[in-house]
């Protein structure tokens, strides 16, 4: 069985193991914004598959010398180009659909033609 990448299911110590980083590191991502794990009723945070890339995700932005801001800023541009690609497969996928429609009507009055 295969485990929902969106599921939180890590704590913070083991989430800041998983990515070589110190807790405080991944509060302050929090705090700034660029991560949002879930947390318990108990208020701790769990860290999902996904909170885990993302976190690589930073790291290799700044480890080549991006501040903070222009993480955030290259993470949104990411997330906004993907959910273009979304988009945009959406449409392809829908004027195929109205293609195929097309065709499949024009080959019923070519034949209707012939008769």
């Amino acid at each position: 069985m295969r485990r929902d990448l969106t599921e939180p299911v890590y704590v913070i110590s083991v989430a800041a193991k998983l990515v070589d980083a110190h807790p405080q590191t991944l509060r302050l991502y929090e705090r700034v914004g660029l991560l949002k794990p879930a947390r318990t009723e108990n208020n701790i945070r769990l860290y999902s598959d996904e909170d885990i890339e993302r976190l690589h995700q930073i790291q290799r932005l700044t480890s080549v010398g991006l501040n903070l801001a222009g993480v955030e800023m290259v993470l949104e541009l990411m997330e906004r180009m993907a959910n273009m690609r979304r988009e945009f497969a959406k449409e392809i996928s829908r004027r195929e659909d109205e293609m195929e429609r097309e065709m499949r009507r024009l080959q019923q009055r070519v034949s209707a033609a012939r008769e």
